[in-house]
């Protein structure tokens, strides 16, 4: 498969090449440091509300460095094969936390709460399998136009521009984001042609630019230890040297299935995210539009990585990130076989209590600065879809406009509803519907309601989808021709199942 709109040429390393291994082993940590703040972020915060104690804390930590790098693996090899870095997902953090709260409520501690994850995130993961596998989002594919796949991409970076490590000013200081910012920005852009050291590795020289100096003047007590700048470099050799992660470490699953519903609809938002990022990767990675295999395989693996999440016992799931599509652009570096190097370096970490330890000293505004590049990246990257589409037409603006504020307006709409309450606010709202509040005002319902309607890229790509395929407007128009002449023909993609087992799909008819 080889790009066609003329990307490929910007890009240092396609998807097949293998740069050397020294050189790989660089770019992959590269990838999985431009993500490391939500691979952080998402089991701090569930560590947090369950209330578990430190040591469960960190293995809790390393168990979601060893999930991220195994379904990065079996993505990039037995999957899609598309160079995406799997990891946590905040799309399931609103139902997990929802679980968390029930849980809490009924006098149940984070022991309890941890096996009731588990068990939750693995029938969604099941049922995300079972989605992919059938194929059901790569017939959908077909009436998709670059009219709303160019905003939802948009969106995966738009919805993320108020994370708290951006923008919560008792976790910020301007300085070091502005160091973190300037640097990635000076060597990705400005100084990338005077060297290639400076092209491929800009987001770690930029992370290691505003760590170092963090760290330095954290030691010699310029930065207090109150500051969102400091870096606690003492706590790294209290950290054991390994770490014991394993299956069903936490105990055995429980099964309650109003939370297997909440969980089943997290994943749904994330199944939409990663579909935009399917898309996004293929786009900057100089390569053709993903067919509709290429995708429901994409999207079955990221279900069996769910499962193993579940068994594992993170209390979340995997997904593809975004952030690493982002690296892609910065670095211009999508070798998937650089991914899988840095997924085999991150299993090893999960391991090791001194790299989780070590990572976790990083300040939240140096992640926010990476966050802030990485999103711009996703940003354009989605907006530049539109090449494609006659926005002269006033029904295709129309359209790209509603996707866009619905994904950023309902969110907040819903988020404001539900208060601290969450999904029980929701509920209660439903319920006074007439005639149909006694349905609508359910659990899983409102569950359902609270974490499509939290997630932009959902929201926006469900108002995008029926605007775009309910209003009449021309193929042409819509970029739907110039898009299929710049989709990967469905032989282009071989399976794994083609590649090993042939007998599963002999006589099957492939869509594209």
């Amino acid at each position: 498969m080889g790009g066609t709109d003329g990307d490929a040429a910007d890009v240092e390393y396609g998807m097949d090449d293998v740069p050397p291994a020294g050189r790989s082993v660089l770019l992959g940590v590269q990838h999985y440091l431009t993500m490391i703040g939500s691979t952080i972020a998402v089991p701090l915060v569930l560590a947090t509300a369950m209330g578990m104690p430190d040591a469960a804390t960190a293995r809790l930590v390393g168990t979601f460095f060893v999930v991220s790098g195994v379904a990065t693996l079996a993505q990039t090899t037995v999957g899609n094969r598309y160079p995406l870095v799997q990891g946590a997902s905040f799309a399931i953090l609103a139902p997990a936390l929802a679980i968390v709260g029930v849980v809490g409520a009924n006098g149940g501690n984070w022991e309890v709460m941890i096996v009731e994850l588990q068990g939750a995130m693995i029938v969604a993961g099941i049922f995300q399998v079972a989605v992919g596998y059938l194929g059901l989002f790569g017939r959908v594919k077909r009436l998709l136009s670059p009219v709303v796949i160019a905003p939802v991409i948009a969106l995966i970076g738009l919805s993320l521009f108020d994370a708290p490590q951006i923008t919560n000013p008792e976790s910020q200081s301007v300085w070091l984001l502005l160091l973190t910012v300037g640097s990635i920005v000076a060597f990705s852009q400005y100084l990338g042609g005077r060297h290639r050291v400076f092209k491929l590795y800009p987001v770690l020289l930029g992370l290691a630019i505003a760590w170092v100096a963090a760290a330095a003047l954290s030691v010699a007590g310029v930065v207090p230890a109150s500051s969102p700048a400091f870096v606690d470099l003492g706590s790294v050799p209290e950290a054991p040297a390994v770490q014991p992660i394993r299956p069903l470490q936490w105990g055995l699953p429980r099964f309650t299935p109003a939370f297997a519903v909440g969980m089943v609809a997290g994943v749904v938002a994330s199944m939409i995210e990663s579909f935009g990022d399917y898309y996004a990767v293929a786009r900057i990675s100089g390569e053709d539009a993903p067919s509709a295999g290429r995708i429901n395989e994409g999207l079955g693996m990221e279900g069996v990585g769910n499962v193993v999440a579940g068994i594992m016992g993170t209390g979340n799931g995997s997904t593809s990130y975004s952030e690493n599509i982002g690296a892609i652009g910065i670095t211009s570096v999508a070798s998937r076989y650089v991914v899988q190097i840095g997924a085999g370096v991150m299993v090893v970490a999960g391991f090791v209590g001194y790299v989780g330890r070590l990572v976790t000293t990083i300040p939240d505004p140096i992640v926010g600065g990476l966050f802030v590049v990485m999103f711009a990246q996703i940003i354009g990257v989605g907006l530049s879809q539109l090449e494609y589409v006659d926005l002269t037409d006033n029904r295709n603006v129309f359209v790209v406009g509603m996707t866009l504020l619905s994904g950023l307006s309902v969110p907040t709409l819903v988020n404001n509803v539900a208060g601290d309450e969450g999904a029980a606010a929701i509920q209660a709202a439903l319920a006074d519907v007439p005639v149909a509040g006694v349905v609508l005002g359910t659990e899983p319902v409102a569950q359902t309601v609270f974490v499509v309607g939290t997630t932009g890229i959902a929201v926006g790509g469900l108002v995008g989808f029926v605007l775009d395929t309910t209003i009449s407007g021309e193929p042409a128009s819509r970029g739907l021709t110039a898009w299929r002449e710049r989709t990967e023909s469905s032989d282009d993609f071989e399976s794994f199942r083609d590649r090993y087992l042939p007998s599963a799909t002999d006589g099957e008819a492939k869509g594209d």
